[in-house]
C-alpha cells in the first residue's frame, strides 16, 4: 500500500471501551492510519501508555489535575489541553482528518460541534450527543456538508443497508440483545446489583452503556438517535429483541423485502467501517461461522418490565428539550445505581418522574439545551436524595 494517503485520526475517549478498540483497528492498519490526537477524562496511567505508543501531536484531558500530571511527565513535547474547552480545541486539530467521538454522555455535544465547524469527518460513537442536541448537531452538519458516520453497531448496520434504497424504505428495525436480565421476573429485577448489570452476555462495553443496555434505555436512546440520523418518524423506527446479537439491524422495504446486517458482536467492525468508508478492509474481528449458529431468536421488547424504552419513544415524540431531560436524568440515575445509591429498577422510575416534572420547550438552542440538561440533573439528584 505504498504511496497511499495516511488518514490522521483523533480519538476523543481513547481510554474507554470504544477508544481502545479503535486503537486496535489502527494497530491492524498502521500503513493506513496515524493517531494525531487523544482525549480522555482522568485515566493518567493508561493515557500515558497510549501517548508513549502512538506519539500524538496533542492530548486533551477533562480533569485539570490529571492534565497537570501528564504535562509534568512530557514537559513541552506534546500540546496539552484541559476541560471542556480543551476537548473543543483538540476536536478542531488542523492535522486531524477524522474525529472519533467516543466520550460518554452529553459532554460530547460541544466537541462534536467544534469538529463539524472545523470540517472534520465525524465517526460518532456518542449517542447522547444526538439524543440531547440532535436538531442542532444535524443542522450544523447539513450546513457544513459534513457526513456523520455512526459507530453504534445498530446505526452502522442501518447506514450500510439503506444505501441506494432510501426511496423504497418502509421501516428500520433496531435489534437489541435484551440485556442480561431479559428473562428475569420483576421480583428478580429488584435484586439486581451493579456487578450483575455490568456482565453483558454479548458485548464488551463501558459501564454506563452496559447498564443502559440492561434497562433497555440504550435501545431507547438509539431510537432517538436513529430519528436524527435517518429522518424517519418514530412510528417507522421499530425495535426487536435478537438475543444472539448476530443481526445488528435491518431495513424493511416497501415490497416486503428486508435487508439485514449480520456479523459477530465486535465493535471493531463498525469502528473500522467508519474510518474507511466507503472502502472496506480486513478487520481484527473474527468471521461469523454460520455452521456454529444453532438458531437466531426474535422477540418483542417487554416495555412493562423495561419501561425505559417506552420513556425514550415518548421523549422523542414530544421533542424539544424532553430528550435532553431524559438523557440527563438517566445519566444521573445510572451513576447513582453504579455507586450503590439506588436500586436497578429505580433508574427508569427516576427518569420518568423527572420527565413528568419537566415543561418542554419546543424551540431549542444550545443555551436552552444546557439549561434543560442542568435542570434535569439537579431534579434527578433531588429525587434520589429523597428516596
Amino acid at each position: 500500500m505504498t504511496g497511499e494517503k495516511i488518514t490522521n485520526v483523533l480519538i476523543l475517549g481513547s481510554t474507554g471501551s470504544i477508544g481502545k478498540q479503535a486503537l486496535e483497528v489502527i494497530d491492524k492498519h498502521t500503513e493506513k492510519f496515524r493517531v494525531v490526537g487523544l482525549a480522555a477524562r482522568d485515566e493518567v496511567s493508561l493515557l500515558a501508555e497510549q501517548i508513549e505508543k502512538y506519539k500524538p501531536l496533542a492530548v486533551a484531558v477533562s480533569d485539570d489535575r490529571a492534565c497537570r500530571q501528564l504535562k509534568e511527565i512530557y514537559k513541552h513535547k506534546i500540546a496539552f489541553m484541559s476541560g471542556i474547552e480543551g476537548l473543543q480545541e483538540i476536536a478542531s486539530l488542523p492535522e486531524a482528518d477524522i474525529v472519533l467521538i467516543a466520550v460518554s454522555g452529553a459532554i460530547g455535544i460541544l466537541p462534536t460541534l467544534a469538529a463539524i465547524e472545523a470540517n472534520k469527518k465525524i465517526a460518532l460513537a456518542n449517542k447522547e450527543t444526538l439524543v440531547a442536541a440532535g436538531e442542532i448537531v444535524m443542522a450544523k452538519a447539513y450546513e457544513k456538508g459534513i457526513l456523520i458516520i455512526p459507530v453504534d453497531s445498530e446505526h452502522s448496520a442501518i447506514f450500510q443497508c439503506i444505501k441506494g434504497e432510501e426511496k423504497y424504505l418502509k421501516n428500520i428495525w433496531l435489534t437489541a440483545s435484551g440485556g442480561p436480565f431479559r428473562d428475569f421476573s420483576r421480583e428478580e429485577l429488584e435484586k439486581v446489583n451493579p456487578g450483575m448489570a455490568l456482565r453483558h452476555p454479548n458485548w464488551a462495553m463501558g459501564p454506563k452503556i452496559t447498564v443502559d443496555s440492561a434497562t433497555l434505555m440504550n435501545k431507547g436512546l438509539e431510537v432517538i438517535e436513529a430519528y436524527h440520523l435517518f429522518g424517519l418518524d418514530y412510528d417507522r423506527i421499530k425495535v426487536l429483541v435478537q438475543k444472539e446479537s448476530i443481526i445488528h439491524s435491518m431495513v424493511e422495504l416497501v415490497d416486503g423485502s428486508f435487508l439485514a446486517h449480520l456479523g459477530v458482536p465486535d465493535m471493531r467492525i463498525p469502528i473500522q467501517y467508519a474510518f474507511t468508508y466507503p472502502e472496506r478492509f480486513e478487520s481484527p474481528a473474527q468471521n461469523l461461522d454460520f455452521a456454529t449458529l444453532a438458531s437466531i431468536n426474535f422477540a418483542r421488547p417487554d416495555t412493562e418490565k423495561f419501561p425505559a424504552l417506552a420513556l425514550a419513544y415518548n421523549a422523542g415524540r414530544i421533542g424539544g428539550t424532553m430528550p435532553t431531560v431524559l438523557n440527563a436524568a438517566n445519566e444521573v440515575a445510572v451513576n447513582c445505581f453504579l455507586n450503590g445509591k439506588i436500586k436497578f429498577t429505580a433508574i427508569s422510575s427516576i427518569v420518568e418522574e423527572v420527565m413528568l416534572k419537566h415543561r418542554p420547550e419546543k424551540e431549542v438552542d444550545l443555551d436552552i439545551i444546557f439549561n434543560a440538561d442542568d435542570w434535569a440533573r439537579k431534579m434527578a439528584t433531588e429525587l434520589i436524595l429523597s428516596i
